[in-house]
């Protein structure tokens, strides 16, 4: 009897398909090492394909690429996802190509199939005054050195669209080692983005006031330490003197959104679409926003032109009256 997970088959296959499944479910099993879970997914796949073929009058062996394409259309005029007919692609891809090894099939007839693109998800913005909110929020006279110091990263994030590598990155000036650095006089941040590309971004005029607020509390963290923790170059540091960690300030904005109010789980990647959104809303800019954000493409940086025109188009069902239906 065999260890592999009985799965039922398609009332017609013939016996020597249903033997070519459970070999390969058994490879999977004894030579992959595959998890149960993965060899029970593998099955269902293999079922689904099996139901094709023997709709279509064929064996396994017999199955070209034109009828592969065929049963992805149907998958997707049914109402399957992208992404779950990827991952059946992927069962049966796996299967021709153990055909393949063992000399059954002479093509394997997945091998160009692609499934259809899945839409690209929108990226999460706050509204405005949300992001307003939480940017100014401060607990005076109750603030913390480091509650100043997230306040000073979130008004930093949401000022200049900056990636959380390129906040971890800056130092308090430049330097040859320095990833990226600050410059209060000038209000710029100079940071190095993605593919090692720098470039240099305005800061505003309330993160300037909030980093000169946390700069003497930075001074003050690393004069407790020993003299050798004291040439610590990050701008933002933890209460030992340390370079935050990307989960620390994930967690601290976070943590500050808590404190401000907001219902909505805030991450430092969202207060970098906020920036984006919010400044294409105003300028209608987008090759402006792109090097703001340091987007080697303008494709890129166009998913926010989606977002805008979701802002319009609530502005709109909310308030014109021809988009309301008249109740009889």
């Amino acid at each position: 009897m065999s260890d592999v997970p009985a799965q039922p088959q398609a009332p017609s296959l013939c016996a020597a398909d249903a033997q070519l499944v459970q070999a390969y479910l058994s490879h999977g099993r004894y030579e992959c090492r595959l998890a149960e879970r993965t060899l029970s997914l593998y099955a269902l796949d293999l079922q689904k394909l099996a139901a094709f073929a023997t709709q279509a009058g064929l064996a396994l062996t017999a199955v070209q690429t034109h009828h592969v394409r065929a049963w992805v259309a149907r998958m997707h005029s049914g109402g399957r996802s992208a992404r779950g007919i990827a991952l059946v692609l992927s069962g049966w891809r796996g299967l021709y190509r153990w055909l393949g090894l063992k000399g059954l099939v002479a093509v394997n007839p997945v091998v160009d199939v692609r499934a259809p693109k899945a839409p690209k998800p929108l990226p999460k913005a706050l509204e405005v005054d949300e992001a307003v909110r939480l940017a100014s929020y401060r607990d005076a006279p109750n603030d913390s050195v480091l509650h100043l110091r997230d306040h000073a990263m979130v008004e930093l994030f949401y000022s200049s669209g900056l990636r959380m590598a390129e906040l971890r990155g800056l130092d308090l000036q430049a330097s040859a080692q320095a990833r990226g650095w600050i410059d209060l006089a000038a209000a710029q941040a100079h940071v190095l983005g993605k593919g090692s590309k720098r470039r240099s971004v305005p800061v505003g005029r309330a993160a300037i006031a909030a980093l000169q607020i946390w700069l003497p509390l930075r001074a003050q963290i690393l004069q407790a330490l020993p003299l050798a923790q004291q040439t610590q170059a990050a701008l933002f540091i933890g209460r030992h003197g340390t370079r935050l960690s990307a989960q620390s300030v994930w967690l601290r904005v976070r943590a500050h959104a808590q404190r401000a109010g907001l219902a909505t789980p805030v991450h430092p990647h969202m207060l970098r679409h906020s920036f984006a959104s919010h400044l294409l809303q105003s300028s209608g800019d987008l090759r402006a926003v792109q090097e703001l954000l340091g987007h080697a493409h303008v494709g890129t940086t166009q998913v926010y032109t989606r977002l805008d025109f979701q802002h319009l188009a609530g502005v709109y069902d909310a308030a014109h009256p021809r988009a309301h239906k008249k109740t009889p």
